[in-house]
């Protein structure tokens, strides 16, 4: 099937991955699961984010912010899955976690039996990242990722509640600078949520799609959707297909916010709407502008960004911000 790189809404692909042999050993027991997996341990250690049971799978900010509810771990992959099974039939388990982790490193071999079915371009596949996600019960706050995602289900089940973009303001997002794994994330409980210290979250809720993954489904993600993930079983493991549909040498765009924060969002307001005229004209809507008064090629960056117009624009931002 051909991938979707222009797509803007969520997608459930159902049994997109289901002849997958780890989706196969899912089937016959979480044992199973497990031992398939630990076959292609590269005994490079991993890390784990363990919580104890009181935490009930969430993984957020201790009650001050000053950290986290949980403690990071090095740890072998094989001593993790056996603390996954061991834990297992616990009345109120710990909370047993390993985000994102590249496979092709961690798992060397899994994908000569485990891949997706799915045509990407050249230029797509040199931008694509597949990691693995393995945990118990959890639940992981809403977050927005920039690279498209496709979320194979392999082992449990899980659910994802989705929100689009311009819904950031009924999610009551955190602190940008400290953050449970990279990206700013929801405060509110999605399980349990507090509609008094969280009143607009109401909103987002009317906004928001539901997908619930079974093994061998998937879930296609759009670039900047926030969404949410919970792990229903005792078991799981996830494999997450990323990719970004520009050359990886335009830079992560989040630079742009954290330069905007710094340049930008203290001048008075009447300069800022300036400012928002220009990015306006020159970026989120050049498409709609003629620069044919200006010759072509004394047009830089107002034409297409090629990789060395790419890197002469940051060696400029690097020598502005040194000064």
């Amino acid at each position: 099937m051909p991938l979707l790189p222009d797509a803007d809404k969520p997608m459930l692909l159902k049994g997109l991955v289901k002849d997958w042999p780890l989706v196969q050993a899912a089937k016959q027991s979480d044992d199973a699961a497990l031992s398939y997996l630990a076959s292609f341990d590269s005994n490079v250690p991993i890390t784990a984010y363990l919580g104890g049971p009181d935490i009930d799978g969430r993984i957020f900010y201790n009650d001050d912010f000053s950290g986290f509810n949980f403690e990071r771990a090095q740890l072998p992959l094989k001593q993790l899955l056996s603390q996954l099974l061991a834990a297992k039939n616990a009345p109120k388990p710990p909370t047993i976690y390993m985000g994102s982790t590249l496979v092709d490193h961690w798992l060397p071999g899994f994908r000569q039996e485990n891949d997706l079915p799915i045509n990407l371009t050249a230029s797509e596949q040199g931008n694509t990242l597949v990691s693995v996600w393995i945990g118990n019960q959890s639940r992981i706050a809403a977050h927005y990722d920039f690279p498209q995602n496709i979320a194979c289900c392999a082992v449990g089940k899980r659910r994802f509640i989705l929100f689009p973009p311009e819904q950031i303001e009924n999610l009551y997002v955190g602190p940008l600078e400290i953050t449970p794994s990279g990206q700013p994330i929801s405060l509110v409980d999605m399980q349990n949520p507090d509609l008094t210290r969280f009143p607009r979250f109401a909103k987002a809720m009317e906004s928001a799609l539901v997908a619930e993954l079974e093994p061998g489904d998937a879930l296609f993600i759009p670039s900047m959707w926030w969404h949410q993930v919970q792990s229903l079983s005792a078991c799981n493991v996830l494999v997450n297909y990323w990719w970004r549909n520009s050359p990886a040498i335009l830079g992560a765009p989040i630079n742009v916010l954290t330069h905007a924060l710094l340049s930008l969002k203290s001048l008075p307001k009447a300069q800022r709407d300036s400012w928002r005229n220009l990015l306006d004209y020159y970026v989120f809507e050049h498409e709609q502008q003629d620069f044919a008064h200006i010759p072509k090629d004394k047009q830089g960056a107002l034409g297409p960004i090629n990789e060395q117009m790419a890197r002469q624009l940051r060696a400029q931002l690097l020598n502005k911000l040194n000064r």
